[in-house]
């Protein structure tokens, strides 16, 4: 059904797009239309969590939860939503989202546009959901770099009774200056504020919820060297790799190249690929690597296996295949 609906949502403004997309699948899931889709295809240890199988939904397709269930019944292993922060924001300007079919990618500048974290809880809690949910948290764009980890521990505190995992968001290209804290002494400073906290919240409530954190795949190799050695000194529990680029030579003469934000879809596979072939050699099984950019097949998905992650997220392709393309990266990864 996506395939017919496709040509209608793609002569929409993309973020409409979106919305209505999310708003029918609310509906079909309501109603009982959504095909059964058993997600026990193979199951999968991450963070030592239980995943049915490891194709996960990546942060940013449902932003405050508020689409949980039906996402779930598509048959993802887990769902990661967000990113959340702990006041509400508008995020940037629009227009800010923009498809490049040609390309088949993906152009964002949103700024982590939310309902804050209190909304997000409300939203979870009216879930009925009881697989794996990670939630993804980072930084009010108002507040200041220098106090970035104060929103980072306000959002771990709230979302920690409610999460199965939670995810730091340090590489988003749309708040200003937040990848500087992907290297060096921040980023020590900041997972190990956030480790000590996890570990306050482990007492209080009884369980151990894992962290991990999300890397960009415009890293340096001294930066990935930075990430090798500080996320396990940290103590984090696993690495996502990757968020957005901002290279978008990819794009050619196209208008959209010269547009603000990040770039994701098929451009990114080759550059999320090379920083996730980095750090499984660096980590050599220590820690696990969810793989995540570029993945419009079930192929795709299984060459990041390949390449040394533990699961891996899709959000993109979902753009350009819908439901269909977790069927076949189900298929591809048993």
């Amino acid at each position: 059904m996506y395939s017919l609906l496709r040509p209608f949502l793609f002569a929409m403004d993309a973020e409409n797009a979106h919305h209505f997309t999310f708003r029918q699948l609310q509906r079909a899931y309501c109603l009982g239309l959504l095909p059964a889709v058993n997600p026990q295809t193979a199951p999968t240890k991450l963070m030592g969590l239980d995943l049915p199988n490891p194709v996960g939904l990546a942060a940013g397709l449902d932003k405050n939860g508020e689409y949980i269930d039906a996402l779930a019944a598509l048959g993802f292993g887990f769902i990661e939503i967000g990113t959340v922060t702990p006041k509400p924001q508008a995020g940037n300007p629009k227009p800010r989202l923009f498809r490049a079919p040609e390309q088949l990618a993906v152009v964002n500048r949103m700024g982590f546009n939310n309902d804050g974290i209190d909304r997000m809880i409300a939203n979870i809690e009216r879930s009925r959901f009881k697989g794996v949910l990670g939630i993804n948290i980072g930084k009010n764009a108002v507040t200041p770099l220098e106090n970035a980890a104060d929103d980072y521990l306000l959002c771990l505190e709230k979302a920690y009774p409610h999460a199965s995992y939670i995810t730091v968001n340090i590489s988003s290209p749309n708040t200003k200056n937040l990848r500087d804290l992907q290297s060096g002494d921040e980023l020590s400073r900041l997972l190990g504020s956030l480790k000590e906290r996890q570990q306050q919240l482990q007492g209080q409530h009884g369980r151990y919820v894992p962290l991990a954190v999300k890397i960009a795949p415009d890293l340096d190799d001294a930066q990935i060297d930075d990430i090798a050695r500080i996320v396990p000194a940290c103590g984090i529990d696993a690495v996502i790799a990757t968020n957005t680029t901002i290279d978008k030579s990819a794009l050619g003469a196209s208008p959209l190249a010269q547009e603000a934000g990040g770039l994701s879809g098929a451009p990114v596979f080759a550059p999320s690929n090379r920083v996730l072939k980095k750090l499984a050699d660096a980590f050599a099984g220590s820690l696990p690597l969810i793989g995540v950019g570029g993945i419009l097949s079930g192929g795709d998905a299984k060459h990041k296996l390949d390449l040394g992650a533990t699961a891996v997220q899709v959000y993109s392709g979902m753009v350009y295949r819908g439901p269909a393309l977790v069927k076949e990266c189900l298929a591809a990864c048993r």
